[in-house]
């Protein structure tokens, strides 16, 4: 079986469709009773964008025909040296309402609030318990998708792999699911340093607006709502993470801060 992404790619669609879907968690199969992906029923529920010769893959998950949003999406691609990079994963729970923080009222796209932001919406989600990015609730399935991800790992030949957290939450939530640091670990110690008391961080938690109130110095998703707000001064970027498959890294850069 070939290793990467773009060998992968290479292999004819049927091949490819099968070897792909094996990293869709079992349990949200089993949750949505989704007939069998290579069946006639369940072949149009899975969607792919693996052109031949590229080395990404975009693949879309969806519970009914229909739907406006999958309940998987992910997005990897191969490192220069032939590893695999998750660029994006997000698992949606369909049950829950949405919040249209993709798009603007006109319809063009927000890139999940990186490129423009629907503020409205954005205010609904942070008081709907979500946070940024999300379009509605998680299906808290994390920890089984990481353990399908990971048997898909091992069947390519690699020991570990690399995530591109897009906000801070998502870099703490990859901390408690065991993934460490190639690169960021020291902004996410400084950020959580900006958010102790007197910290040049909780001093701009002014009230001003819904995503800087003073509280959001001892929570995870409100602290990632400030940040994304501009708090930094600068976008969250330049983090990436890695895991090696069956290990924990131990790492905490929000040691006693709550969710």
């Amino acid at each position: 079986m070939p290793s990467t992404i773009g060998g992968i790619n290479l292999l004819p669609e049927a091949e490819k469709r099968a070897i792909y879907a094996r990293y869709i968690p079992k349990a949200l199969l089993e949750k949505y009773s989704i007939p069998p992906l290579t069946s006639a029923a369940g072949y149009n529920l899975l969607q792919f964008r693996f052109a031949t010769g590229s080395n990404d893959v975009e693949m879309r998950l969806f519970h009914e025909m229909n739907f406006p949003d999958p309940i998987l999406y992910a997005h990897l691609t191969d490192t220069l040296n032939g590893q695999i990079h998750v660029l994006l994963y997000i698992l949606n729970d369909p049950s829950s309402p949405r919040f249209d923080v993709d798009k603007m009222p006109n319809g063009s796209p927000t890139k999940f609030g990186t490129l423009q932001r629907n503020i409205e919406a954005e205010k609904s989600a942070l008081e709907a318990g979500l946070a940024p990015g999300q379009v509605r609730h998680g299906l808290r399935l994390l920890g089984q998708a990481i353990e399908s991800f990971e048997e898909f790992i091992s069947a390519l030949g690699h020991d570990m792999y690399f995530v591109e957290p897009l906000y801070y939450h998502n870099a703490v939530i990859f901390e408690r699911y065991g993934f460490n640091y190639q690169m960021g670990k020291r902004l996410m110690n400084s950020i959580h340093s900006g958010f102790q008391t007197g910290g040049d961080l909780t001093t701009q938690l002014d009230g001003s607006n819904p995503f800087r109130q003073p509280d959001a110095a001892y929570a995870i998703r409100k602290r990632s709502w400030a940040i994304h707000d501009g708090i930094l001064g600068e976008p969250f970027t330049n983090v990436t993470m890695y895991k090696r498959v069956g290990m924990s890294a131990g790492v905490d850069t929000t040691p006693n801060c709550k969710w």
